[in-house]
């Protein structure tokens, strides 16, 4: 088979199927937990991140692949969000509720608002239902109102948007008030809503994020994005998150295109140069580098987001086809090590630099979705038509 093929049937044959087979009929939403051994937990929370991405999921390849059963899926989901996660009182979404959707962690994150607004944006392109459109207006209007913390946005917040800690989104022993990460992902909510919706004020908040990675987030001498910041952007520690950086270099190109913003049009590249050169081992991407350290650890997303990366780089510069060539050993590693070939399963977690899955990792956890795998095959698909 073709590369194209190949990831039409990873599609369709595994990833579409495990999803549809964790559709809660009895309480809506999905299933929020499958561990290693692949038992369904049906009593195990439901987050709002492992919701919006399969209603983003189910969205997306609907309109890839015009299959109304993928929308009615999408419905399931959305069906789910607004009746238990969406706070009619306060506003914003909950980050998670229990399995039957009685509020459990009712923390407002920055993040879990845009991914929310990501899938409202998509489910609004699949259906056409006005209603949505605006649903997705309120929410990004409520970031601004309630998030926008100049330079950047503020992450975490209580029931009723007052600042608290943010644990959900800092790692590596440090407590961020900002992070790379929730940026980033508001950037590409934005641009997704931009997409179906454009408008003055959302162009200006997209220019505004491009700008604060081209100046800000970006750091030139080490020629990565910083990933974890004090309340005024200041770089907390000396770490390289890899799939971020390569994430990156293909998102902010994206939406740059969408605003014909070009700030952020040299910095791109360059990542997608410094992961190569850095990461790229063994037909695929270590983990992170910490104070020099490299966690050679592959995980399922990085791997991911590295077929795209590497692609969009291939495409913006035809000659260099090492990009080309890195795209496809990546997807012949992720076909040798990170896919799940048991009956019933998707992708492990993660593998260790000799390829072993590390067992302790659930196949489905509040994080663990078909959000960086299905956009893989879906964005590839595009790009290869």
């Amino acid at each position: 088979m073709s590369f194209r093929e190949e990831l039409y049937t990873e599609l369709t044959k595994r990833i579409i199927p495990f999803w549809k087979g964790l559709k809660d009929d009895d309480f809506g939403g999905f299933y929020g937990l499958v561990d290693f051994n692949l038992t369904v937990d049906h009593s195990a929370p439901k987050g709002c991140i492992l919701n919006s991405r399969i209603l983003w999921f189910f969205s997306n390849a609907f309109l890839e692949l015009k299959d109304p059963e993928l929308l009615s899926y999408a419905k399931h989901a959305y069906e789910f969000m607004v009746r238990y996660f969406v706070d009619y009182e306060n506003g914003g979404v909950y980050w998670m509720v229990d399995s039957h959707g009685t509020p459990m962690d009712t923390t407002k994150h920055t993040y879990v608002q845009a991914f929310a607004l990501y899938a409202l944006s998509s489910y609004y392109k699949a259906s056409g239902d006005t209603s949505i459109l605006k649903q997705a207006k309120e929410l990004f209007q409520l970031i601004e109102e309630k998030c926008a913390d100049n330079p950047g946005y503020g992450e975490a917040y209580d029931i009723a948007f007052e600042p608290v800690s943010n644990e959900k989104l800092s790692e590596n022993g440090i407590m961020a008030a900002k992070t790379m990460n929730t940026l980033l992902h508001a950037l590409e909510a934005y641009a997704g809503l931009y997409q179906v919706a454009p408008s003055t004020e959302l162009k200006a908040a997209i220019s505004r994020i491009l700008h604060l990675f081209s100046e800000r987030v970006y750091n030139p001498k080490e020629r990565r994005l910083d990933v974890f910041f004090d309340a005024e952007l200041n770089n907390l520690i000396d770490l390289e998150s890899y799939g971020h950086d390569i994430e990156a270099s293909w998102l902010l190109d994206w939406a740059s295109n969408l605003i014909q913003d070009n700030s952020v049009q040299d910095i791109t590249s360059i990542l997608a140069h410094s992961v190569y050169e850095r990461a790229f081992h063994k037909g695929s991407l270590w983990n992170e580098c910490e104070n020099g350290v490299q966690d050679k650890r592959r995980i399922w997303w990085v791997e991911a987001e590295a077929v795209i990366g590497f692609w969009n780089e291939y495409q913006k510069h035809p000659e260099q086809v090492e990009f080309k060539e890195a795209a496809e050993d990546v997807w012949e590693y992720i076909k040798s090590f990170i896919i799940d070939q048991r009956s019933g399963s998707e992708w492990f977690w993660l593998v260790d630099d000799c390829g072993h899955p590390e067992p302790p990792k659930p196949i489905v956890e509040p994080w663990k979705c078909p959000y960086h795998n299905g956009r893989m095959c879906l964005e590839l698909l595009r790009r290869l038509s």
